[in-house]
């Protein structure tokens, strides 16, 4: 018999579903409603297996890469993360039809990469290696790119023309990810210039400031994520920095009553791929382990930042002069 526990809750905002996400998956969704199952999607429209599950259900058909015996004329769809462009010209040989779901922000990378190639420059990329936003990135800039994962990497970075070098990074890294490895470039090549505003995601640092000002009015933090979402990963390393346990969990069914003991307050989060709905399935879990929970939201800055949906899965808008003929 479990013994009895008495916590209360603190829940995050803003959480979970951030522009970038919300955007990819209604992408998915309006082209199912507009062309009809199959859609196929190369890799996961987002990092999370409950979205991959209900899009599945759906009729949307995941693979890696989109030589996997895709139909021509299919439409296939890019995910936030974004490709390179072999990915995209592969796509016209093969007579697809594009919808990308890239995220504005992993453009705006891509973007700054392809200018700084064009001028010559060596482009160093902080971020991971093996990150499938990383990957379609180098594909941008091929033979002036490189990838540096951290500090230690920085001796043995090799560049033409010290005097001609970018950095960029990884959308779903933090500042505080970054800070270090941007001071080591600095130092190591005095004329280094980077991106006129910084790459990170807004929604990444925001669910890191709030998870860091929540951590001291907690004894344990729970992250809703997937293991394969870097800004989940993040946020469970910024509560852990902070000095306070910190457990990531994709579903109500994954929570111990081990993890409870002499435990008073319970924050929660959510990366910025996790569904709403499964958060509130663990915050129900919660409450009836502890039916005296308490339950307060907090609160640490309003997101109100959208983007828009491709033009050809906008819903075409009436004017009232049409509507009245």
């Amino acid at each position: 018999m479990n013994p009895p526990f008495s916590f209360d809750l603190q829940l995050a905002s803003p959480r979970g579903f951030c522009a970038g996400v919300d955007r990819a998956i209604t992408i998915v969704e309006r082209a199912l409603e507009l062309y009809g199952a199959p859609i196929y999607v190369r890799h996961e429209i987002v990092h999370n297996p409950h979205v991959v599950r209900r899009l599945k259900a759906k009729g949307v058909i995941f693979v890696e890469e989109i030589d996997e015996t895709i139909p021509q004329n299919s439409y296939v769809i890019f995910s936030a993360h974004g490709v390179s462009p072999f990915v995209e010209e592969r796509a016209k040989e093969l007579n697809l039809n594009v919808l990308n779901a890239t995220c504005p922000l992993v453009t705006k990378v891509h973007v700054e990469a392809k200018r700084y190639a064009k001028k010559g420059f060596s482009i160093l990329l902080i971020g991971h290696a093996d990150h499938v936003e990383v990957q379609g990135t180098l594909g941008h800039a091929v033979g002036q790119i490189q990838v540096v994962e951290t500090v230690e990497d920085i001796p043995k970075v090799k560049v033409a023309d010290e005097s001609k070098v970018a950095y960029l990074t990884q959308t779903t890294l933090s500042l505080d990810d970054t800070a270090e490895i941007i001071a080591g470039l600095k130092k190591r090549f005095p004329q280094i210039v980077g991106p006129a505003k910084d790459d990170i995601c807004y929604a990444t640092q925001n669910r890191q400031n709030a998870v860091k000002a929540m951590a001291k009015r907690v004894d344990l933090v729970l992250v809703v994520g997937a293991p394969n979402s870097s800004n989940t990963l993040r946020l469970v390393e910024v509560a852990k920095a902070k000095g306070v346990s910190s457990r990531r969990i994709e579903s109500a069914e994954e929570l111990e009553h081990d993890w409870f003991i002499g435990v008073k307050t319970i924050g929660i989060t959510a990366g910025a791929s996790a569904p709403e709905d499964v958060v509130q399935g663990i915050v129900k879990k919660l409450q009836e382990i502890s039916p005296s929970s308490a339950l307060e939201e907090f609160s640490l800055v309003d997101e109100n930042v959208t983007f828009g949906l491709p033009a050809e899965l906008k819903i075409p808008t009436v004017s009232q002069e049409q509507a009245s003929s």
